[in-house]
């Protein structure tokens, strides 16, 4: 199974061929993104270290739509939407809050959590399990309410 750098490289190649000048502009900044980490840190990145960036990105777009919006640049507000949407292609299958609610009870019994104060229990054996694949915001919102909070 080809990388999500490879896929990312392959997207660039075949935008370049068929003159699709909005997805080379994507797959270039997605491939500009990855090489500044890899060189900032000094490693060829992981998997999940590029999955983790993109979900970085996608969050950037995500509030800059809502700011471009907000000052009445709905030009701006759909470009970011669509690079967006190039992005999400790399993430997984996003987690809905009826399929995060089994999970978030079992950290709550795993930790030993018995109020909000001890939400960073629960927060810390959750994450790892739901990295990239549901929103951080909704995972806090559901540990809250499981915990009375």
């Amino acid at each position: 199974m080809p990388s999500l750098k490879e896929i990312n490289q392959e997207n660039m190649k075949v935008a370049m061929k068929s003159g699709d000048k909005t997805t080379l502009q994507f797959s270039r900044n997605l491939h500009a993104a990855i090489r500044k980490r890899e060189i900032d840190d000094r490693k060829d990145l992981e998997e999940g270290e590029i999955q983790k960036l993109i979900g970085t990105l996608l969050k950037q777009r995500e509030e800059s739509i809502v700011q471009f919006r907000s000052g009445g640049r709905e030009d701006l507000a759909s470009a970011e939407e669509a690079e967006a949407k190039y992005l999400r292609q790399f993430m997984p299958a996003q987690l809905s809050a009826d399929e995060l609610k089994p999970i978030v009870a079992a950290a709550v019994t795993e930790s030993g959590a018995k109020d909000a104060k001890d939400l960073g229990k629960v927060m810390k054996i959750l994450l790892p399990k739901v990295q990239g694949k549901a929103d951080g915001k909704l995972v806090n919102q559901l540990v809250r309410e499981a915990l009375g909070g």
